[in-house]
């Protein structure tokens, strides 16, 4: 069951943000993420807002409805965002998540890609991501999503041994990947593999065999997660019940080590602790947005976005989302303005998992007593502090919320 959403502050019917929050939108970048609820199953591990097909009823938005409201809602957001100034600037990246995005057809997908760049136009050389199920992707399709503007396809791969896939409820044939990864390579697109490490019963040759899958595809980007059974899922029921066990720490930390290792000697450099890139123009510029605090509009149901300091969500379920929005009503259902502190905080707390992490003097006081003292435990990089910034070594990697904490005070 996905979890349920935070409270907030009510969001004005209208959508409209405080002028504070529109003031020099023009000189921000922006991002707009859009979630596609939808997927053939639902996965054990997973708490994400997706629904089934069976689930939903047909009612409200459905596979053959759900662009209609998702363009709804960026004529929406058009309304918001425009000021009496410049208005923002153009869309530099647009991400389509879920759910399995490539349940609807190509042709929907574009309209909601054309219907960001008609609300405030694509940027020159703007990313476009669509994640995907491996099994869903045909030469056909890769050529349609070329033809509709996407640049780039995030494929979920998981895990190239089946008997893991099953473990995390995985329906696609692992000798797919390869089969996806030609289509979209052939199309003329970048190519993410997305791997999770730490499932239950999977092995340290397991993980290898899947890595060295991965490097003999040779995608631009690989995203790579330690296992986190969430509360309320099929998984989570099933550690409690013994049935299957827990993830353990140091087996995900051996996973994460060998990961670097074979992606690093391959040419692969990481520049956020889950994400390797072929060089800086395969990095996921979409989600380096995330990780900066800039602003990006997130449609779709459950969707949370972020302008200029204002954070906002909304509705979960596809029906109550299609209604509000196919009556000119804002999906939102609650909102926070982000105090200055919070805003630092999480600065701090994003900031530190890149690669080039974060400039000492956006730290407090107690943050940067404990420099010294993290890069003595081996946890930050002593010539990186010298230089004014906190870098994580790959130790602090592995421990890098416990960087967080101290870097907080």
């Amino acid at each position: 069951m996905p979890p349920a959403l935070p409270a907030g502050d009510p969001v004005p019917a209208d959508g409209a943000l405080p002028p504070a929050a529109l003031a020099g939108i023009d000189r921000r970048r922006i991002g707009v993420y859009v979630h596609v609820p939808f997927c053939r199953v639902r996965c054990g591990y997973c708490d994400f807002n997706t629904y089934t097909v069976p689930e939903l009823g047909g009612h409200g938005a459905t596979l053959g409805t759900f662009a209609d409201a998702a363009v709804a809602e960026l004529d929406l957001a058009a309304r918001v965002l425009a000021t009496d100034g410049p208005g923002p600037r153009e869309v530099g990246t647009v991400f389509v998540g879920g759910g399995t995005p490539t349940m609807l057809p190509a042709a929907d997908l574009g309209r909601v890609v054309a219907a960001v760049d008609r609300a405030w136009g694509l940027a020159p050389g703007a990313e476009v991501t669509t994640e995907a199920n491996p099994d869903t992707v045909t030469p056909q399709l890769a050529e349609q999503l070329a033809a509709a503007g996407f640049t780039r396809v995030s494929l979920g791969m998981q895990s190239a041994v089946p008997q893991v896939l099953a473990t995390l409820d995985r329906t696609h044939d692992p000798a797919h990947v390869a089969t996806a990864v030609r289509a979209v390579r052939d199309a003329g697109l970048q190519v993410s593999l997305d791997l999770i490490y730490g499932t239950p019963g999977e092995s340290l040759a397991d993980w290898r065999t899947s890595l060295e899958t991965v490097l003999a595809l040779e995608p631009d980007h690989v995203s790579a997660y330690a296992l986190v059974v969430e509360e309320g899922t099929r998984l989570a029921a099933q550690v409690r019940r013994g049935e299957v066990p827990a993830p353990e720490d140091d087996d995900e930390a051996d996973k994460y080590e060998l990961a670097e290792d074979l992606l690093s000697r391959a040419g692969y450099d990481w520049y956020e602790i889950s994400n390797w890139a072929l060089g800086p123009q395969a990095r996921c510029r979409h989600n380096e947005g995330y990780w900066r605090g800039d602003d990006w509009w997130g449609v779709g149901p459950g969707a949370h976005s972020h302008v200029g300091g204002v954070r906002w969500w909304n509705v979960k379920h596809p029906g109550p989302y299609a209604a509000r929005v196919a009556a000119g009503r804002s999906p939102g259902a609650g909102r926070e303005l982000l105090t200055r502190r919070q805003r630092e905080d999480e600065q701090v707390m994003l900031g530190v998992r890149l690669a080039e992490g974060l400039p000492l003097d956006q730290l407090g006081e107690d943050g940067r007593l404990a420099v010294a003292g993290l890069v003595a435990s081996g946890l930050l990089d002593g010539r990186a502090a010298l230089a004014g910034r906190a870098v994580l070594t790959l130790r602090g990697r592995l421990l890098a919320d416990t960087v967080v904490h101290r870097l907080l005070g």
